[in-house]
C-alpha cells in the first residue's frame, strides 16, 4: 500500500465534494462521498466522535459506546456541540467501535478510495478526565490494524505528542502545526510524509512560515475553517 505521493498538492474536500483543480493529486473528502477520479483518495472518518447528524443512529444501535459522565450526561466536543465523544475506555467498547469503524473503512475501499483519516484522535483532551491518552492509543492501534486489513493506508490525524508512540499509522494529517509550532512532532516520526493544512481564521503569517519552510518538500495548504466547496461564500485554497 502506498502512502499518498509525498509533497503531493492537495485538496480538503470535507465541507462538500467538488472538481479538483487539474495539479491536485490527493483529495481528502468524507466517507459518504466517492473518491476523487484521478487522484489518490482520502477517506475520512470521524472515529472519535459522533459525525454531525449521527447521534440518533448511535442511540438507537450502540447506546452503550457514546461517553457519559457520573450523572449520565454526554460528554460533547466543547468547539463541536453535535459531537459526542465514543467511550474508549475499555477493551469490550473499543473492540466494537472498531467492528463499526472497520466495516466503514471496507467501504471505502471498496468505493476506491486508497487511505483514510480517522479524526478526533485526540478526544481524550476533551472529555473531562475520563478519557486517558493510553485509550486513545489501545484504540489507534486497532484502527490501524483494520485499515490496513482492508486495503487503506491509514493517517494520524493531530495529536503531534502520539506521533512516536509507534502506533503504526502511515502517514500524518497535520492541522495548524505551524500556528502552534508543532510540525517537528510530525516531520520527525513521518519525514515528508505529512500533510499540513493552515486555516485562514489564523491569519495568513503561519501559512507563509510554513511555505518558507517547507515549500516543495511537504504538502501544505491554506483553507477556509468550514472547507466549504469551490463556489461557496468564504471558499479559500492555497497551496504551496
Amino acid at each position: 500500500m502506498a502512502s499518498p505521493p509525498v509533497a503531493g498538492v492537495t485538496d480538503y474536500q470535507l465541507g462538500g465534494a467538488y472538481a479538483p483543480e487539474a495539479n491536485v493529486q490527493v483529495v481528502t473528502r468524507d466517507r459518504t462521498e466517492k473518491p476523487a477520479e484521478g487522484t489518490y483518495s482520502i477517506c475520512y472518518v470521524n472515529a472519535f466522535q459522533t459525525q454531525p447528524g449521527s447521534y440518533a443512529w448511535w442511540k438507537a444501535h450502540h447506546p452503550d459506546l457514546l461517553l457519559r459522565n457520573a450523572s449520565g450526561t454526554l460528554v460533547r466536543d466543547p468547539g463541536w456541540p453535535d459531537e459526542v465523544l465514543l467511550d474508549i475506555r475499555t477493551p469490550a467498547k473499543r473492540a466494537t467501535l472498531a467492528t463499526v469503524a472497520g466495516a466503514w473503512f471496507v467501504k471505502c475501499a471498496a468505493d476506491g478510495f486508497q487511505g483514510t483519516e480517522p479524526d478526533n484522535l485526540d478526544s481524550w483532551t476533551r472529555s473531562r478526565g475520563l478519557l486517558r491518552e493510553s485509550h486513545a492509543v489501545a484504540f489507534a492501534k486497532l484502527l490501524v490494524r483494520d485499515a490496513h486489513r482492508a486495503g487503506l493506508t491509514i493517517a494520524q490525524k493531530n495529536a503531534p505528542e502520539l506521533s512516536g508512540k509507534g502506533i503504526g499509522f502511515d502517514f500524518a494529517v497535520a492541522e495548524e502545526c505551524e500556528v502552534y509550532r508543532e510540525c517537528g512532532a510530525y516531520t520527525t516520526t513521518y519525514g515528508r510524509r505529512v500533510i499540513e493544512i493552515e486555516y485562514t481564521d489564523n491569519g495568513r503569517a503561519a501559512y507563509r512560515r510554513a511555505c518558507a519552510a517547507r515549500s516543495g518538500t511537504h504538502s501544505i495548504m491554506l483553507r477556509d475553517r468550514d472547507v466549504v466547496p469551490r463556489g461557496a461564500a468564504g471558499y479559500v485554497f492555497q497551496t504551496c
